[in-house]
């Protein structure tokens, strides 16, 4: 009897439990969502956050006669990846556009025209923004993005890709401040008088950052710019750490441990960067995304098309137009395995495991080589924030890599930048 009993409940626990999954089953089943729906909760979350890029060398456009900013471009005719229109269709809302100055002979001549060309991107930036103040506004502090927003304006930041137009002059880094720059690329493809580069082919020039490279730190830390460690070596990576009173940023890098080259970060570096409270900006350069099988007669081609190179900034329209119709037939000679949205969200995933959600932001390095497949240029950054949603990233989270995180540290540069002057002004 008590075993006949016993089988009993058993068997309605078991039928109890059977119903409950199914109710269970049939509630979720009626709120599966469809990848229509996934898509448009996406772009809703898309338009209420600020959508921030850290990284754009369009000021190299900007000087070009006739472009115009306020023109919708054909990426594929013209290479263009980021104008006014663009970032609309993108609901893209601010951007830090970097004035980059390729690397050139070190002496005071070179540092002369470096200089003079980065002056002149500039005031390429402000001009534009003060022709297209109905859609644009030029922004200098964290809450400008903010406000202009409001006003439904496009958030226009400078930077500089390369301390090389500081030259040997530290007075140079408060006249850039200036004139509008919150944040200074240390290096870039080259060593220069600050620091030691990535891929620099003859290796390490200063172990680091220079002697001079450590004051001009200093001086970005009291005037409030932010200290960007993208394009530097290992080392330039650890000293800045050490020198800089302000957390560090990396406008365009991307994470070693999913994609080796080295110009990307190793997850000790992350892990520093979350201590520090500085930020990696992801970047939309296929080969930090994504590792290409050995193509030696590619590698070849390119070398042998860059060598013959003048800097882009000297060329003329035609030159520059035939540059791109040579990169274009290179590319379809030599195909590579395109890199993709999904390869983003990966190093994304990445860099939240290792260095959490506070320490990871977007920087595409459009007209730096930057546009992949699915994010080719402006117009189609919502599709970071749709594969985001994809892979369960809550809108909080979403905030925070697309501008929150940045924010935050460009916030706390200021805010010791005004530390460091009234602790001088009181001595």
């Amino acid at each position: 009897m008590r075993k006949s009993n016993s089988n009993y409940l058993i068997l309605l626990l078991f039928t109890i439990l059977i119903g409950s999954c199914k109710e269970k089953s049939n509630s979720t089943d009626s709120k599966t969502e469809t990848e229509e729906e996934l898509v448009q909760r996406a772009l809703e979350i898309h338009k209420r956050v600020l959508t921030l890029d850290t990284h754009a060398d369009t000021p190299l456009r900007m000087i070009e006669p006739g472009f115009d900013m306020a023109e919708r471009h054909d990426p594929n005719e013209t290479g263009s990846k980021v104008d006014y229109p663009r970032m609309k269709e993108g609901d893209l809302d601010a951007i830090f556009f970097a004035a980059f100055v390729a690397q050139d002979i070190r002496d005071d001549d070179g540092n002369s025209r470096a200089k003079t060309l980065c002056l002149q991107m500039i005031d390429s930036v402000i001009a534009s923004t003060e022709r297209n103040s109905n859609i644009v506004g030029l922004a200098l502090n964290p809450g400008d993005a903010y406000a202009l927003e409001k006003e439904g304006k496009r958030a226009i930041y400078i930077g500089i890709e390369n301390g090389y137009p500081i030259g040997n002059d530290l007075s140079n880094v408060e006249e850039y401040f200036n004139k509008g720059v919150r944040y200074i690329t240390l290096v870039h493809s080259s060593n220069n008088d600050l620091a030691d580069s990535a891929t620099d082919e003859n290796g390490a020039e200063h172990g680091g950052i220079s002697e001079f490279g450590s004051k001009v730190v200093g001086e970005m830390n009291r005037l409030g710019i932010m200290v960007d460690v993208s394009h530097g070596n290992d080392s330039v990576f650890y000293d800045a750490i050490k020198l800089s009173k302000a957390p560090i940023i990396a406008s365009h890098s991307n994470a070693r441990a999913v994609t080796k080259h080295q110009r990307n970060m190793t997850d000790e570096m992350l892990q520093l960067m979350a201590e520090n409270g500085g930020v990696v900006q992801l970047t939309m350069l296929a080969d930090y995304l994504r590792e290409a099988p050995p193509n030696a007669a590619r590698d070849s081609a390119v070398a042998a098309l860059r060598a013959n190179m003048k800097p882009i900034s000297e060329m003329t329209d035609e030159e520059r137009s035939a540059l791109r119709t040579s990169f274009q037939e290179l590319n379809q000679k030599f195909p590579n395995p395109p890199a993709t949205v999904e390869h983003v969200a990966d190093h994304i995933d990445h860099i939240v495991k290792v260095a959490g959600i506070d320490h990871v932001g977007i920087g595409c390095d459009f007209d730096g080589g930057g546009g992949i497949e699915g994010v080719f240029d402006a117009s189609e950054v919502m599709n970071i924030t749709i594969e985001l949603v994809r892979r369960g990233y809550t809108e909080e989270q979403i905030e925070k890599i697309w501008g929150g995180n940045l924010i935050r540290v460009f916030k706390e540069v200021q805010a010791i930048a005004d530390e460091i002057q009234a602790k001088a002004s009181s001595t």
